[in-house]
Parts: C-alpha cells; structure tokens; sequence
C-alpha cells in the first residue's frame, strides 16, 4: 500500500513511498504533542517509524498520544514519550543522557519545538526565551546527541525554522534582548539563528554521513500563535481567513515528513525547503562568517565553552 508526500495542497503529490519506509528507524520530534509536530509523528508512524515524543508537558503528551494511535490504529510503528524542556540547560542534558543510554541509534532529529511572539520573559537559566528555547535549547540538544547520530549514519537533522527570519538580525550586544525587546522581531532573530545554525552544522558535519536541512513550513493553523492578541471583532474574519488560506498540521508537517525519509533528500545537505522543495535565502541567512560568530558565542551561553 502507497503512502504519499503531499505539499501545500492535497492535489500536490510529490513522491509514492511504500508504507513502511521507517521501519527499523528512530525518530526525535520536538514538540510532538501539537500542532506540526504532532502531524509529523503522526505520519511517521504511519510509515512504521519509532517516534520519540520530546514534550516538556507529560499529560500532554499522553493526551497527543492516546489520539495519535486513534488515528493510526496498532499497525504502525512505536510511540514514546521523553521530557523535554528546551527552556531548561539541566532538561536537555537529563534528556539526552537518557537517550544516549537507552537508544543504540538515533535515525532522524527533528527541532520542531518552537515559541512565537510571546510576552518578554526568561528560560530556567536567563535567556530570552524564544532565543532560549527555539535556538540555544536546539543547539545544545543536537550537540549533545551529535555522537549518535554520526555513529547512526545515514542519519538527518531537521531544523524547522520560518520565513519570518527575513525580519530578525542577529545583535551580538544584545541577543538576550536585555537592552530593547520586540517579541515579533525576536522571534525573527531566532528564526535566523536557526537557519545559521544550519548552515555552520552543516559545514561541521560534513562527510559524517549525518545531512542537516532546514525547512520553512509556511502559515500553518497551530496554537503556535497563542500569544498573538487579535481583536474580539476581528477574531470571525481571522478564523475565516485561517480556514482559506493557511495550511493544515498536516500540509505544514509534509517537508518535515520530506526531510526525514525521502530518498530524494539522501545525501542533500545545508539546504533550506519550503513545500519539499530548495528554496533561496537571503544572504544574511547564509553568512557564514556570522555563522561561526554565532555559534561561538552559543557554545558559551549553554556552557560547552567558556
């Protein structure tokens, strides 16, 4: 039985796939209780993939789970659940100590996790926290599971970041937002960062056999936009709006889906994807002198160097 890759529209097909593709594979998702993450583990599993669930928020995540399996039914592949806190340094070392002692191989990790535009605060250990959370969290997590997955290759790594990037600049006096704060223009910033982390990961990795890729997933119907304030009046016309013109969990989760298992994705690195396909960044995005920078100094903010 067929499966299909379907980007931006249901009418859109990409690529036939047999059903049980991930088979034998062991998938991290970030995030993995709402929104694309979920759409994501959710077609994983229908290709027999062995998701990891990484979800700060336990009953959640067995909530996400119990529907998951409702919508796949038994057939498919294997669910479980890890804490995960991208907002705590402690977390993602308690996390990834596990895995490394509980997995022999890591296949795919998908950074899917992500903050929008909420209020200023702060992590557990002092950073803004959608810089904390969508850059410097994923950055220490990959790093620590680095190891396993090059012993695991062929293996990816999937950075989901947003076309909002266009709007971020990397500040180095002032990452932490400590000086001025603008929650779109931060959220932006962290964007960015992702997709530098991307490419100087790239550049690390390479000839590993681990392939690192970004993704743009596009508007999307999620709670990610839960600290948005919309007007009470505006709120139909929105909602409306939403329906018509923004994708499904489903449809955003498809170059997620494309990055972890195409074979048309082997051996592609240091790219960006939007509706499974390479897109063009803006130079900012890719520099790679500002990359290095970057990942310097997020080395010493997560405590790897000082």
């Amino acid at each position: 039985m067929p499966i299909l890759f379907v980007c931006a529209s249901p009418s859109l097909l990409v690529r036939y796939c047999t059903i049980k593709m991930m088979q034998g594979k062991t998938i991290i998702v970030t995030g993995a209780n709402s929104g694309i993450g979920k759409a994501t583990t959710i077609d994983l599993l229908k290709r027999h993939g062995r998701v990891i669930m990484a979800c700060r928020d336990v009953k959640r995540a067995e909530d996400a789970a119990r529907d998951i399996r409702m919508e796949t039914g038994q057939d498919t592949g294997e669910l479980v659940i890890q804490y995960l806190d991208l907002a705590s340094l402690t977390s993602v070392h308690r996390f990834c100590e596990n895995i490394i002692k509980e997995e022999s191989r890591i296949d795919v990790l998908i950074n899917n996790a992500g903050i929008y535009q909420c209020p200023y605060s702060k992590t557990e250990d002092g950073f803004e926290m959608q810089f904390g959370v969508n850059h410097l969290g994923h950055f220490l997590l990959t790093h620590l599971l680095k190891d396993l997955l090059i012993k695991s290759a062929p293996s990816r790594i999937i950075v989901v970041s947003s076309k909002l990037y266009k709007y971020g600049q990397i500040n180095f006096e002032d990452l932490n937002s400590d000086n001025s704060y603008d929650k779109a223009l931060a959220y932006g910033r962290s964007k960015l960062a992702n997709l530098l982390f991307t490419c100087e990961l790239a550049c690390r990795l390479k000839e590993t056999g681990v392939t690192v890729n970004a993704l743009t997933p596009g508007l999307v119907r999620t709670n990610l936009g839960r600290h948005v304030s919309i007007p009470l009046l505006a709120k139909p016309l929105f909602n409306m709006a939403s329906r018509l013109f923004f994708k499904s969990p489903e449809q955003g989760a498809q170059t997620s889906v494309y990055l972890a298992c195409s074979p048309d994705a082997e051996g592609v690195c240091g790219k960006c994807f939007a509706d499974c396909k390479e897109q063009s960044l803006l130079p900012k995005a890719t520099d790679e002198e500002v990359a290095r920078k970057l990942w310097d100094i997020s080395e010493v903010m997560v405590g790897l160097t000082t």
